[in-house]
């Protein structure tokens, strides 16, 4: 689906990648063998093929400003993980070595650096004082959202409430930026504007409850390690499910057990309180819980874009949020 997107797109993708290339350059030989290393191990480049799409559906070209949301949105979510790898002591992401692990964590925070610079500097020297905003309001949010996480992890009393605001602010909140400076850059109509910031909202909801709910599904063969969240003491929706439908003195204990779970911990210790997390999500109907709030995200998504006139772009939008659905039927 992603290659039909860029077939689709053509010249748009084409000049994206350009202007993207162009945005790294740098005369430090280290810094440019790393980012080539970034580059080559990328990901599938969602948010400025939504960006791009966004554009598309608004006014049916894409202009150059809509390029530059583009590339700002790709160079802040890539300095965001370079941070998170960090973080996060990660030794691997898409089944690639870390720069973090390949370098060291000083080159992936400066790295990381780098790229927010990069789109600082096309952000705040190219486009006009609405997408500083919106960049510069979830920039602030990206930061709030880790330190919310930090502080909940660390008590274990996260309410549903916090979990929605945390993955808003970490996840989301990039979405929306990056779509509706595309909207706003596209000369969108208020209407339009409002159809696209809510369509962005739900998809970057959608999108990190699917992630959430990978953490819970080993039978889904996604190629990522499960039960990580629970250890990292990441409280999200299926367990929130389990929660719900357990016993008190059940989800009681557990949260008891998981307190106790530290650094220092045995690892035979921390992968049994990971498997047991897996099998009571399971039983207690954690993940269909989370299936429903899923999908209910996902079709507000595509509600939200019904008003935008019928286009390849708007079935393209409808199509990934579509694309978030992975319940086992």
């Amino acid at each position: 689906m992603y290659q039909e997107v860029k077939e689709y797109l053509g010249s748009d993708w084409v000049a994206f990648q350009d202007m993207f290339g162009k945005s790294l350059h740098s005369e430090m030989l280290l810094l440019n063998k790393i980012n080539a290393y970034v580059l080559k191990h990328s990901g599938k480049q969602l948010r400025p093929l939504l960006t791009l799409l966004t554009g598309r559906a608004i006014s049916g070209v894409n202009n150059e400003k809509v390029l530059r949301c583009a590339v700002a949105a790709e160079l802040l979510h890539t300095a965001t993980l370079l941070h998170d790898d960090v973080a996060d002591n990660s030794p691997q992401r898409r089944g690639a070595k870390t720069v973090m692990s390949l370098y060291s964590p000083t080159a992936s925070v400066l790295v990381g650096d780098f790229w927010l610079s990069r789109a600082l500097d096309i952000i705040v020297m190219h486009c006009d004082n609405r997408v500083i905003g919106y960049f510069s309001q979830c920039l602030a949010h990206l930061a709030e959202g880790e330190m919310l996480q930090l502080e909940k992890a660390s008590s274990l009393n996260a309410t549903e409430e916090d979990y929605n605001t945390v993955i808003f602010y970490k996840t989301a909140s990039l979405f929306k930026a990056s779509m509706v400076s595309a909207a706003h850059s596209a000369d969108a109509s208020e209407e339009q504007m409002e159809a696209v910031e809510s369509y962005s909202y739900h998809l970057g909801m959608a999108f990190q409850m699917m992630d959430d709910i990978f953490d819970y599904s080993p039978g889904l063969n996604t190629g990522k390690p499960v039960g990580a969240d629970i250890l990292e003491k990441k409280i999200t929706l299926p367990f929130f499910g389990f929660l719900q439908n357990a016993p008190r003195k059940i989800s009681s204990n557990f949260l008891k057990r998981l307190k106790s779970i530290g650094p220092d911990s045995r690892e035979e210790e921390k992968q049994s309180i990971s498997r047991e997390a897996i099998e009571l999500v399971e039983r207690y109907e954690g993940l269909d819980y989370a299936y429903d709030r899923l999908e209910q995200e996902i079709n507000k998504a595509v509600t939200a874009i019904s008003i935008l006139d019928d286009s390849p772009a708007r079935s393209y939008l409808v199509v990934f949020a579509r694309h978030m659905s992975v319940r086992k039927r």
